[in-house]
């Protein structure tokens, strides 16, 4: 789409005339189409540097009279308010934010978010995120008194439940804004709100609304700097743990738990107790009948990844709770329900340290040994009966299983006993060094890091690359590791077709 330039303001012109001449109804719809074309400022900065063009001023007035009496124009008059004040120069800012408190709209931000429709609500939040960016607007929404109406605690307790979702949704978006914005609202503790109406709520879909909130917090930085100080990690445990709980809720507070125990440090700064409840209560879940659940079940799976996906993580997993892997290891490469086997992969391939540093894929001893002898027993169990036979028939299933299978492989390859298992099948390693495998970039991408990973474990270990029977697998790998992740360009280049001369 053409840019506007209010350096030419024709096109402008003509467009605001049509639309404020305009003998129908104005739809939220055709507003925004409207304002895709023209932004808001570039038309508040035409009415104020080209009012000596003839008919301008009266038809732009005419224009935003009209959209500021739909729904959509109207929530984005509290944004724009505050964020052209606050876009003046630091000389200024000082005067800005003092107009806002000399004119009440803090207090008129927060009535249109309690009260207004979606978007009058979500325009308010951003412009009380933007003032929020200034040390000045901090002292506004931070108020020292907690009786204060406008501390965002008052606000939450004399609002409908509607009202108090939104206050929420406010207190997490303001962690994002900045680290000393993330401490005032600890400090204030805000994030108080958000526990106490998980404990009190009985409305399944507040609650879940909560969590969702909760879930954009865990993904914020500054969120993981303060959540570990809560008592988030319990209350979601004890929801996990709750058996009368709908299992939606059950499963998002497994999701939310496993994200946050997936961050950098994360161990350093959690109790190990807490941590050690939350597998528990996965492990009941998985070993009672609402394991069967498949939502349950990837969401189960996915919070064990997350949790694994530390070498810390890991090792408390396998040390610790080897039966709650069973599950895990027991499912990914029960072929019968897809859905299920594909987390269950994903969730072994953090596990096995396929997201880990080099130096952190390998575990204790007794979390290892723990880990061979989960794949030795269920293989045994199994049709294939070795750990190889499990790991040709998962390549040999769709495109989204062997993408998960090429990580599995790649964090267990580091294991000696794993690298002996895909040397002794030959078809394992067609499948992991023919770069026709895979059609897609993920995929071969997936393929090749897999292939690098046995080739570096067999040349790293002297018992595989001194057997001259082993040679082909090794000239093999070493080929595919040359050639890159991608089918070589040769291959794909047109190849000329030789035919006879057709004669007349």
């Amino acid at each position: 789409m053409e840019e506007f330039s209010v350096d030419d303001p024709t096109r402008l012109l003509e467009a605001a005339a049509d639309f404020a001449n305009y003998p129908g109804v104005r739809t939220d719809a055709s507003v925004k189409e409207f304002l895709d074309r023209f932004p808001l400022p570039a038309i508040i900065n035409a009415l104020q540097t080209k009012a000596e063009i003839p008919r301008l001023e009266n038809t732009l007035v005419a224009c935003l009279d009209r959209i500021f009496k739909t729904k959509y124009g109207a929530s984005l008059i509290p944004h724009y308010m505050v964020t052209r004040l606050l876009q003046e120069s630091d000389e200024t800012t000082l005067l800005a934010i003092q107009l806002i408190i000399d004119y009440g709209i803090y207090p008129l931000l927060l009535k249109c978010l309690v009260n207004g429709n979606e978007q009058v609500a979500n325009s308010s939040m951003d412009a009380i995120k933007t003032l929020a960016a200034f040390p000045h607007g901090m002292e506004i929404i931070f108020p020292t008194n907690k009786t204060e109406a406008t501390h965002l605690g008052t606000v939450a307790s004399t609002c409908s439940s509607l009202g108090r979702v939104r206050v929420m949704a406010l207190v997490v978006k303001l962690f994002s804004v900045s680290s000393s914005v993330a401490s005032a609202v600890y400090n204030a503790n805000l994030l108080g709100l958000l526990e106490s109406e998980i404990n009190n709520s009985n409305d399944t879909l507040v609650t879940l609304s909560v969590l969702e909130l909760l879930y954009e917090l865990v993904e914020i930085e500054h969120g993981t700097k303060f959540l570990p100080r809560t008592s988030f990690i319990l209350l979601l445990s004890s929801i996990i743990s709750n058996s009368s709980a709908e299992s939606i809720l059950r499963s998002r507070a497994m999701v939310i738990c496993g994200r946050l125990l997936s961050k950098d440090n994360i161990f350093s700064l959690v109790d190990e107790s807490c941590v050690r409840n939350l597998i528990s209560a996965i492990d009941g879940i998985l070993g009672s009948s609402e394991g069967q659940d498949v939502n349950v079940c990837e969401a189960a799976f996915e919070a064990l990844g997350q949790i694994g996906s530390s070498m810390w993580g890991a090792t408390l997993l396998l040390s610790s709770f080897p039966t709650c892997v069973k599950h895990v290891i027991y499912a990914a490469f029960d072929r019968h329900e897809h859905g299920k086997q594909l987390a269950a992969m994903h969730a072994l391939g953090n596990i096995f340290g396929e997201t880990r540093s080099e130096n952190d894929v390998m575990l204790n001893d007794n979390a290892e040994e723990n880990l061979r002898d989960l794949i030795y027993q269920i293989a045994s169990r199994s049709s294939k009966m070795m750990p190889s036979g499990l790991f040709l028939a998962v390549l040999q299933q769709d495109s989204e299983i062997r993408l998960a299978s090429y990580r599995m492989m790649t964090g267990l390859v580091a294991r000696p006993w794993c690298l002996m298992e895909i040397c002794s099948k030959q078809d394992i390693i067609n499948i992991v060094s023919d770069a026709s495998t895979e059609t897609t970039k993920i995929g071969m991408e997936a393929r090749y890091n897999c292939c690098l990973a046995i080739h570096k474990a067999f040349m790293s270990s002297t018992r595989l690359t001194g057997d001259p029977a082993l040679a082909g697998i090794a000239s093999k790998l070493q080929e595919a590791v040359r050639n890159g992740p991608y089918l070589n360009r040769r291959n794909l280049e047109t190849q000329p077709a030789i035919m006879t001369a057709e004669r007349f």
